[in-house]
């Protein structure tokens, strides 16, 4: 839901205004705005790259630290040592 907050300040970004004597001119460049949406979008997959490099690392130390445990299992479903 917080891209609906970003979308307004991209197209934002995209716009090109000049003032003249007779008055304000906006206009929307079209190339500026997918320029801004390609380096968001690099920006946001690296982001999730390090997000899912920081998972692995943590589930690497989670794995070293506590190493396998073996779970015997009778035939009533209960956990047996």
């Amino acid at each position: 839901m917080r891209i609906w907050i970003a979308v307004p300040l991209l197209a934002l970004a995209a716009c090109n205004v000049s003032k003249d004597d007779n008055g304000t001119t906006v206009s929307f460049d079209q190339d500026k705005a997918e320029n801004t949406l390609d380096t968001v979008g690099d920006e946001v997959q690296n982001a999730g790259s390090a997000i899912v490099e920081d998972v692995k690392e943590t589930g690497d130390k989670v794995q070293n630290e506590v190493g396998d445990v073996d779970v015997k299992v009778d035939n009533d479903g209960n956990a047996a040592n």
